[in-house]
């Protein structure tokens, strides 16, 4: 086992030290939006709306806008820049033909991925508590959960463009996929607005459970039974990456 971990850290090392060369430009694109968002919708129209659930609109949507953040950054990265390694820079061929399986490879990328939810999710936990909009220590809590967010969404997003053949097939992804999500969330808005067909559908669904278990996390009112509901991300997670290992084992050893 320790001999498996220090291949996929291999992996994972390769695509941080890649990273780092570009670290304040990736920093910045993915820091930018989320914090825009937080601040026009949390402080604009949070005044015309008040407070929700017994928080401000603004509190109610950093959780919201932290799940985002670390599915975006996870999806991107298994979608785009993942894509960019197999197919454009033959990367993963090339990691191929040293002791390292496909397995190997899949499960290393998908680690990166959780690091860079976590990376992603962190600056705006850290704006977030200098807004006082973060209460207590529990905070930090948050992170290992985007970890667990950005594995889950990481390995999703492999096994659709286990399926690519351009960057053009991944729009339908995200049109399809990735936005209803974050409509149907309660990332924007309380769960109960929504019609109870559709609130039985997107309890099952991997973002909801994840905006649920940090949005008391964040206002450091947690509730333990609700660790439970982290066990539908696990499940996609578990699921989505034995599928990404089978595809590109497919794909990848003819």
């Amino acid at each position: 086992m320790a001999d498996r971990f220090r291949r996929w850290l291999a992996v994972w090392r390769r695509n941080a030290l890649v990273w780092r060369k570009s670290a304040k430009t990736a920093l910045l694109g993915g820091f930018a939006e989320p914090v825009f968002y937080l601040m026009a919708l949390g402080y604009g129209l949070g005044s015309f709306i008040g407070q929700v659930q017994g928080l401000s609109y603004i509190g109610f949507l950093t959780a919201g806008i932290l799940s985002t953040s670390a599915m975006n950054s996870a999806t991107f990265e298994g979608l785009y820049l993942a894509y960019t390694r197999m197919e454009v820079l033959k990367t993963w061929d090339a990691m191929l033909a040293a002791p390292l399986s496909v397995a190997d490879v899949v499960i290393g990328e998908v680690l990166w991925m959780g690091t860079k939810s976590v990376i992603s999710a962190g600056l705006i936990l850290a704006v977030a508590w200098g807004f006082g909009l973060a209460q207590g220590w529990l905070a930090l809590a948050v992170l290992p959960v985007v970890f667990l967010t950005g594995i889950c969404f990481g390995s999703m997003a492999l096994v659709f463009m286990s399926f690519a053949r351009s960057y053009d097939f991944f729009v339908y992804y995200i049109s399809l996929g990735v936005t209803p999500l974050v409509l149907l969330s309660g990332v924007f808005f309380p769960l109960e607005a929504l019609p109870e067909p559709v609130r039985f559908v997107t309890a099952w669904l991997p973002l909801q459970p994840v905006v649920q278990v940090i949005r008391p996390l964040v206002g450091n009112a947690w509730d333990w039974h609700m660790l439970q509901l982290l066990a539908i991300p696990a499940g996609y997670a578990a699921a989505s990456l034995l599928i990404a290992i089978r595809r590109f084992e497919r794909r990848l050893v003819q």
